[in-house]
């Protein structure tokens, strides 16, 4: 089974779709997801769409992409947007995005003691999950906002695609496990009784942690969860809530992969648990395709016409070139086909013998021509593309020599094997996408020719739409 099994992933009809208010973008990292999200959102913009693209990537790219100096917590309009849309932009802030709940649930007192705890700001900076959390937190307030027809959602770079589904409820264990709740015990029990239960429960892992991180810790901790105690409650039914919007029927997922194998299996894996959780899955975007405009040029014949033309006598030998330089008083030359009683004969004055070189010089760049032309031919190049003076004899010889001729051979021979390499690469990829394809027909796929350089404005941004919304392998693809 081939790639040309899949159906074609339809964009624009996706984009265009008023009922479509959530696309998120999701993927192991360095696929493209920032890339594919932003292009995503210029395109829906410019058909007329009031788009937000909430990215989560540190690298900033989206908003040098954009125009902007820089992205924070806030949205903020992209301009240069072509069309009746609206643009924005913002890169989640995970720090502040806590703080935000913090403040937004807790009562002023309470909030100012949990964000001044040395834990909760230890938390918030980069506790293991905490990102994904938060941009499912972020996404929920834009949501509820109800301001954008479209959030684009690009999920964080994380070492696995599916961390950012497994976030609440990563986070509801930890709140609901057995150290919180023991943490929480004392405060709750209070007077004696409860540091009585404190130290029989945990002088040991006290001492531990003590060594560890410090005397203060373990009061941090539980000051910490004393004064969150009453918020726990809410963090999971707000992840539970945004866990529901990503199943809603508004929302499609994208999975965004590159074709090697390590992308693809992570996507394979990413699809196979949307529908577990019964999520939407719109299909599969393949970034960074190759293709060749003369793949009917295999790989093997390639290279076979360069080691042909490698082969050939280098016009730079002077054995070769020049072989009038070999002849003096102490070297035979053999004349009329070699006839020894000719060979002390008159007729061997210095010009007959010039006379006798040249003529031999011209039939070895004869020679040289039409196997350099032979290998041409086999490679499927055209020798009157190549060059004017690329097959001409005459420009060999002791009085005329063409310098050009070895570097044309051997810039013909490179590009061929620049070229079979190509086509192992495309080889290769379509095996791999074959793969996929055989495990998951029923995705829709969209590929994206891989382009020559890097994304860094609006122009490219379109450029990217525009082949998302083509859908098809890039010419050449196998």
């Amino acid at each position: 089974m081939t790639l040309d099994a899949a159906e074609p992933l339809a964009i624009d009809p996706l984009l265009d779709d008023p009922g479509t208010r959530i696309i998120v973008c999701c993927g192991s990292g360095g696929v493209g997801k920032t890339t594919t999200a932003a292009a995503l959102g210029v395109r829906a913009a410019e058909r007329g769409r009031k788009v937000v693209v909430l990215t989560i990537d540190p690298a900033r790219r989206l908003a040098q992409s954009m125009g902007i100096d820089s992205l924070d917590n806030t949205p903020r309009r992209v301009k240069g947007v072509e069309g009746d849309g609206e643009l924005h932009a913002m890169m989640l802030d995970m720090k502040r995005t806590f703080d935000e709940i913090v403040e937004a649930h807790a009562d002023p007192d309470r909030a100012r003691a949990i964000l001044s705890n040395p834990f909760y700001q230890s938390l918030s900076a980069g506790f293991a999950g905490t990102q994904e959390y938060m941009a499912m937190e972020k996404l929920g307030q834009l949501r509820a906002r109800d301001e954008w027809d479209l959030i684009v959602v690009d999920t964080p770079p994380s070492r696995s695609a599916l961390d950012f589904l497994d976030a609440p409820k990563r986070l509801g264990s930890f709140l609901d496990g057995k150290f919180i709740k023991l943490l929480m015990a004392p405060a709750k029990m209070g007077g004696r009784a409860g540091m009585k239960f404190l130290n029989v429960g945990m002088s040991m892992m006290t001492g531990t942690l003590g060594k560890l991180l410090g005397g203060p810790f373990l009061h941090d901790v539980q000051t910490f969860v004393a004064a969150m105690d009453t918020m726990f409650g809410g963090f999971r039914t707000r992840a539970d809530a945004t866990y529901r919007l990503l199943q809603a029927p508004g929302t499609a997922f994208l999975v965004v992969a590159a074709p090697e194998r390590d992308a693809l299996r992570e996507a394979a894996y990413f699809v196979e648990r949307l529908a577990a959780d019964d999520m939407p899955l719109a299909g599969l975007v393949l970034n960074r395709v190759h293709g060749s405009a003369a793949s009917r040029l295999s790989a093997e014949r390639a290279l076979a016409a360069a080691e042909s033309l490698e082969e050939l006598p280098d016009p730079t030998d002077p054995a070769a070139e020049n072989p009038a330089e070999n002849l003096d008083d102490r070297r035979i030359v053999d004349q009329e086909a070699g006839k020894a009683g000719d060979r002390g004969s008159s007729d061997a004055s210095p010009h007959a013998v010039a006379s006798h070189v040249h003529i031999s010089n011209a039939d070895a760049s004869h020679a040289r021509a039409s196997d350099a032309e032979a290998a041409g031919a086999r490679a499927g190049i055209d020798p009157d593309q190549v060059g004017p003076d690329r097959m001409d004899p005459d420009q060999v010889g002791p009085d005329r020599k063409d310098p050009n001729q070895e570097s044309v051979e051997r810039l013909t021979a490179g590009l061929l094997r620049l070229h079979a390499e190509r086509m192992q690469v495309l080889a290769r990829e379509q095996r791999t996408r074959d793969r996929f394809t055989a495990l998951h027909p029923e995705v829709p796929v969209a590929e994206v020719a891989a382009l020559p350089g890097d994304v860094h404005d609006l122009a490219g941004l379109r450029t990217i739409g525009d082949r998302l919304a083509a859908g098809g392998p890039p010419a050449g693809a196998a």
